[in-house]
């Protein structure tokens, strides 16, 4: 395996996107089998953590062997979604920074109201 140092969202992506046509995959990454191979991967990494305590949950990168698969479906999860981005033109950056934005405007701060009508 190749250490990739600091690997960019953008060469991640070109990474996928040349190995799916390298392969021929592409026909097969359809939005629609996208979606579902994402909702699989997170399916099975919620199925690590299903019967877990919220403490086991919190110690679940302790054991190297739970960590692995932890980190495997991360990855599968990330692959997936990035993939999806790419074949719908998204940039997940911008939209989790335009989403990041939203939430701070719909949930403000306790308090943060008070203060703009003291102004």
């Amino acid at each position: 395996m190749t250490e990739h140092p600091d690997p960019d969202l953008a060469r991640l992506q070109r990474r996928l996107a040349e190995f799916a046509a390298a392969r021929n995959w592409q026909p097969y990454h359809t939005p629609k089998n996208l979606v579902a191979a994402l909702s699989v991967e997170a399916s099975e990494l919620v199925e690590i953590f299903q019967w877990l305590t919220p403490e086991e949950s919190a110690r679940v990168m302790d054991d190297p062997g739970t960590a692995h698969r932890v980190t495997d479906e991360v990855a599968d999860v990330l692959a997936y979604l990035l993939q999806l981005c790419e074949v719908l033109g998204v940039d997940p950056l911008a939209a989790l920074a335009a989403k990041i934005d939203r939430n701070e405007r719909r949930f403000p701060l306790p308090g943060a109201e008070d203060q703009q009508s003291e102004h």
